[in-house]
């Protein structure tokens, strides 16, 4: 039988050509949790559930995975956060 991990996968994703990046929010003093959640909801099309738990994960932690894809598809959303006033990057 064999078994598969999620380290195999990630590695087996990364020799194929395929590359996950994350988009991550960061901390503030400047956007309030409504405006942050707001903007996760329409630009992320997060679940209003889910933009509170990112941003308050950033307000304690200091950032918060977003999303999870490929450079273009989080460049376009990163554009669009920033437009928002957010605080945000691919990695």
């Amino acid at each position: 039988m064999v078994s598969f991990s999620r380290k195999s996968e990630k590695e087996n994703r990364r020799s194929s050509g395929e590359s996950d990046r994350l988009l991550v929010l960061h901390n503030d003093d400047i956007n309030t949790f409504e405006h942050v959640m707001e903007a996760l909801c329409e630009v992320c099309s997060h679940d209003g559930i889910q933009a509170e738990q990112c941003a308050l994960i950033t307000h304690f932690v200091g950032k918060c995975e977003i999303k999870r894809g490929s450079w273009d598809d989080l460049y376009a959303l990163k554009e669009l956060l920033t437009q928002e006033k957010l605080s945000v990057t691919i990695e």
